[in-house]
């Protein structure tokens, strides 16, 4: 028994050689290793987690397609196709038609800007003249001597019946009936029509025709200095509120009020149905009382009258007591028009604008562009009833209110840059241009139909351009679906806008083009853009890296370590291992 003890002490006992800081007799254990490398993988496994819980939603956006909108409309100005017909009645027949359509494309030409304005007709007109319209004996049976609206009427009778027409564009016509002993006089329909009765000389002829397709039914007789295209009152969001408002300055000397009611259904609503193409217009109205106007006027003795000048115009509406403003459409993207009926007090009755010239304003009213106008009424006695306590009442009657708004369809047109006159005075002469009643002739709503449907499109082109460089300025800017949609529909409408407008198809594209300015604003102010603040991935790593990067360094540091330990004593058990290899 004494032997056994002794040969397992001998057995357990390191051999003669054995050095500790080199060898051990026993295979490291794994648990610290193991423990510790778990842990490392918990924080790593973690990365993914933390970046997907401070990952931004970015909708897809077409970059693309709008770097080629934009490219496209910056490089090509949108133009639209326009055909126009010359009739010539009455002219010798050794005229011909090959030479007379190239004069008239000549002189078109040279009416024409070198450059084309975005908006206007194509440089490559299209014209065809005809000079025997006995093949079409509705034209004869026009009669050129009678009133000027039923010429009107039958020249849409004959042309909408189809002579002239085409697949691309709407088609201008001139008609010019030569007659001897008489003078020219020239008429432009409330359609796409115009003619031109007298004498006349085959150059005359030319010569009016084409400056009636350039200036008239092409540029829409506008002249220098009044208003552009970009400053056009509608909305961002394609809406037009008209407010209509009755002031009362003093209501102790009168008290005025009106029938808006019946004005809004007979004379408004045919220029909003009119004007659906260009905008959506609504109208409201109202009555104040005690608002009196900024600017001082004057008496004057040989007008009889107080009397207040051009220059005062910027200081009489008063902003601080007309609560004008009122419509919820106001704070939006909307677009307000004022215009406003002025009844003076007592003490300034009766109130005239003096024009600079010296003489007194046929209409008593001006306009301020991008905000209304503005009309002064005068009651019809300046004299309040001194011996009543309470002031008069009136209601202002049908024939006051309906010349109030002629002055105000007058300055409706103005704001939209066209003439308030009914006369265009040309390099050929004068042409007489048939009011509507619906505010807008049908080739004054083309102009604005083309000229509506470029700014659109280039606001809308714009403004694209712009969510595009700010999305990729700013890689953590949150990116709704919701505005991917509206990117892409209106990327969609701009484009059927641009068809349309190829094919001439002028209220759809206008329409187009609205619906695809509105849906790039809505895409740019969208609330969930416009509420957040946004930071850099570095600005990221900076606030959650203080929380994170002390533990994970430890965590690291002693995985590092647990390996480099494990390695070293792993290694003395090999080279003990081999030692009692040898030795066996």
């Amino acid at each position: 028994m004494g032997e056994i003890t002794e040969l397992l002490i001998a057995a357990n006992q390191p051999p003669p050689d054995f050095d500790p800081e080199t060898m051990r007799k026993t295979k490291p254990g794994l648990k610290r290793l193991i423990l510790t490398v778990s842990v490392l993988f918990s924080f790593i496994l973690g990365v993914p987690l933390i970046y997907k819980s401070v990952e931004i939603y970015r909708a897809p956006l077409p970059f693309l397609e709008i770097d080629s909108l934009s490219a496209e409309i910056d490089s090509n100005p949108l133009l639209f196709p326009c055909r126009f017909l010359a009739i010539l009645v009455g002219f010798d027949s050794e005229s011909s038609i090959a030479s007379l359509e190239p004069s008239i494309l000549h002189q078109m030409t040279e009416l024409t800007r070198q450059t084309p304005q975005c908006g206007t007709c194509s440089p490559n007109h299209s014209v065809s003249v005809v000079l025997d319209p006995d093949d079409h004996p509705l034209l004869g049976a026009v009669d050129f001597d009678g009133d000027d609206e039923a010429v009107d009427e039958a020249l849409e009778a004959v042309f909408r019946g189809g002579w002239g027409s085409g697949d691309r564009g709407e088609v201008y016509t001139v008609v010019v009936v030569n007659r001897g002993g008489e003078e020219a006089r020239a008429v432009v329909g409330k359609y796409r029509n115009a003619w031109i009765v007298g004498r006349v000389s085959e150059e005359e002829a030319v010569a009016k025709a084409a400056e009636v397709f350039v200036k008239v039914f092409v540029n829409g007789g506008k002249e220098e200095g009044l208003i552009h295209g970009e400053f056009m009152p509608v909305g961002a969001d394609g809406t037009l509120v008209l407010s209509f408002n009755l002031l009362n300055a003093d209501p102790r000397d009168w008290v005025y009020d009106w029938d808006f009611q019946t004005v809004d259904t007979t004379l408004l609503a045919p220029i909003i149905e009119a004007m659906k193409p260009v905008a959506n217009i609504s109208v409201e109205s109202q009555v104040l009382y005690h608002v009196p106007k900024s600017s001082l006027s004057y008496w004057d003795d040989k007008w009889d009258s107080y009397v207040f000048s051009t220059k005062d115009l910027p200081f009489f509406v008063n902003s601080n007591e007309w609560h004008l403003d009122t419509s919820i459409a106001a704070g939006g993207r909307s677009k307000m028009l004022h215009f406003v009926v002025y009844i003076p007090s007592a003490k300034e009755c009766p109130l005239l604008l003096q024009l600079p010239d010296g003489q007194i304003s046929t209409t008593n009213s001006f306009i301020s562009p991008m905000w209304g106008g503005v009309i002064v009424l005068n009651p019809h006695t300046c004299r309040k009833d001194s011996e009543s306590n309470h002031p008069s009442r009136h209601t202002i009657m049908h024939e006051d209110l309906q010349k109030v708004f002629e002055v105000f369809m007058g300055q409706f047109r103005q704001l939209f840059s066209f003439k308030s006159d009914n006369l265009y005075v040309g390099v050929s002469g004068m042409y007489n241009l048939l009011p509507s009643e619906k505010g807008f002739t049908v080739w004054e709503l083309d102009v604005l139909s083309r000229m509506h449907t470029c700014f659109n499109l280039h606001s809308c082109a714009t403004t694209l351009g712009s969510l595009s460089r700010l999305v990729q300025s700013l890689p953590r800017m949150i990116i709704k679906d919701e505005i991917g949609k509206q990117v892409k529909y209106s990327l969609e409408a701009a484009k059927l806008a641009q068809t349309n407008a190829s094919l001439g198809i002028y209220d759809a594209s206008a329409v187009s083009s609205r619906q695809a300015r509105s849906l790039a604003e809505d895409a740019f102010f969208h609330p969930s853009i416009m509420s957040v603040s946004y930071y850099s991935f570095e600005h990221c790593f900076a606030v959650y890296s203080p929380f994170f990067l002390p533990v994970s360094m430890h965590v690291i540091l002693a995985a590092l370590r647990e390996w480099r330990r494990y390695k070293k004593e792993n290694k003395k058990y090999l080279v003990w291992k081999a030692k009692m290899k040898d030795a066996s």
